[in-house]
């Protein structure tokens, strides 16, 4: 597993996991897959955890801070949590709210100081307002957090977070569907020294090439509740676009995949093609998939190996991306 510089003390791997889906309730049968996932890529060489309050309200970090507690280096892991959505959401915050669900993350984490928190898709107004900064920065002061970062829904708000000195962090919607922040937030975000994290490299699972038009969703999903956005940010679900369209133009991508495949790629798979390509882009930290059990787990550590894609490659989906993608993305961007 390759690394890359988070900042000038620390280097996470380029590859790291996602634990949306350790929120579920884990205290079932799921509970024994969640950790053998952890396990698998933390043995396969990510030491980047990304999680959040709010994922089974704290069940993702009560899952996380048990089971590093109890393996050998666990404390060595990055884990990055946030906070904004589980409490205050979307104009209920406040210092004492930021710092309650700061010590309760700590808590569940089992950490005596977090290593990064960010704010979770707040809304736009809070980061033009700045206090959401100040309490950050308080925090960090007091030594409860050691950096702060934003995840964000648009490049507005991204460019807003990149203005704030002190902004360790930008986690973002960044794949082949969706590549507006290479233009300017993420050149903007390396020149300044600031991380970027990059959340649903697949588009929900789109860019995996494995879903037809009639592939249905359980109800819980937020692939079936929220494909029009109708719980949150439609962005969020298969990058905004419909479901149906973003079939057709994920089968469009597979003749790119088959030909990188054929080289020195030979035998990868289109989601790990399609996260290759996050890879390419040097402003990339790391890239944070989520895995349904330990071999996908292995399987997404196994990108940080495979050959980057060529610069006539890279041209082509840029196009396609610009002509074929674009018209149908809804939701910011």
């Amino acid at each position: 597993m390759r690394t890359r510089s988070f900042d000038a003390s620390t280097s996470v791997s380029e590859i790291g996991l996602g634990c949306w889906q350790f929120g579920g309730d884990w205290r079932s049968s799921a509970a024994s897959n969640a950790r053998d996932t952890l396990h698998a890529a933390l043995d396969a060489g990510v030491n980047f955890l990304d999680t959040a309050d709010v994922y089974g309200q704290g069940r993702s970090e009560s899952l996380i801070g048990e089971e590093l507690a109890e393996r050998a280096g666990g404390d060595r892991v990055f884990v990055a949590t946030k906070l904004g959505r589980l409490e205050g959401y979307p104009d209920g915050y406040s210092r004492d709210l930021f710092r309650r669900c700061t010590e309760n993350s700590l808590k569940r984490l089992r950490r005596d100081s977090l290593d990064l928190t960010q704010l979770h898709c707040v809304p736009a107004e809070a980061l033009r307002r700045g206090d959401v900064f100040d309490w950050l920065d308080d925090l960090k002061g007091e030594g409860l957090i050691r950096r702060w970062g934003a995840s964000v829904e648009s490049v507005d708000e991204g460019m807003l977070c990149l203005d704030r000195e002190g902004c360790s962090s930008l986690q973002v919607i960044f794949n082949l569907f969706r590549q507006k922040p290479a233009a300017e937030l993420l050149p903007r975000a390396r020149e300044q020294g600031v991380a970027i994290i990059v959340r649903l490299p697949l588009a929900s699972g789109l860019l995996s090439g494995k879903y037809r038009r009639e592939t249905s969703f359980e109800a819980s999903d937020h692939r079936s509740y929220n494909r029009n956005g109708a719980a949150f940010n439609v962005g969020e679900t298969f990058a905004g676009i419909p479901f149906e369209q973003g079939v057709e133009l994920a089968d469009a991508l597979k003749p790119h995949h088959e030909f990188w495949a054929k080289g020195a790629a030979a035998g990868a798979t289109m989601p790990q093609w399609a996260m290759r390509w996050i890879l390419d882009h040097p402003a990339v930290t790391t890239v944070i998939p989520g895995a349904s059990g330990p071999d996908q787990a292995r399987q997404n550590a196994a990108v940080s190996d495979l050959p980057p894609l060529s610069e006539e490659e890279h041209e082509s989906l840029r196009a396609f991306h610009d002509s074929e993608v674009l018209p149908h993305i809804r939701g910011p961007y």
